[in-house]
């Protein structure tokens, strides 16, 4: 089948934008991030303590000290209330999309804010919490939680 220039370019064009597409982020409507930034491994640390049935995922995306000390408080509510210092019932977790400067692909160590929206004994609060990461043998790895913004 002989085809005419227009129709590849299509095609091609169709394609790509496939591929592109199929990019691995973490969604679920909390704020869109590609894998392999610390705004990922923030976001899967938290969304760990918050809406999973244990911690396994968030002690994958800890380094050895917070592994350690998350370990030790065993459940999701003891981490969100020792780790966090919030308790949500139900919770939307946003990565701050503001005024980034800088790369972090050479970066050995960054600081990611989240915006926190939930509900907790029917009262609703928006908090925000600074998660302070290190890059471990190529992976972002979540160091210390702060409720200092920035």
């Amino acid at each position: 089948m002989v085809w005419n220039k227009p129709v590849q370019f299509l095609l091609v064009a169709a394609f790509a934008t496939f591929l592109v597409a199929c990019d691995k982020t973490a969604d679920n409507g909390d704020g869109d991030v590609s894998a392999g930034t610390p705004e990922y491994a923030a976001i899967v640390f938290a969304r760990a303590i918050y809406h999973d049935d244990n911690i396994d995922k968030a002690l994958a995306v800890s380094t050895d000290s917070m592994r350690r000390i998350l370990s030790s408080y065993h459940t999701n509510r003891n981490a969100q209330r020792h780790i966090m210092n919030l308790n949500y019932e139900q919770v939307n977790i946003k990565p701050d999309g503001g005024n980034r400067i800088g790369r972090t692909e050479f970066a050995e160590k960054a600081s990611v804010t989240l915006f926190f929206n939930g509900n907790y004994n029917g009262n609703t609060i928006k908090e925000l919490r600074t998660i302070h990461l290190l890059r471990q043998g190529g992976q972002w790895k979540v160091d210390r939680v702060s409720e200092q913004y920035g």
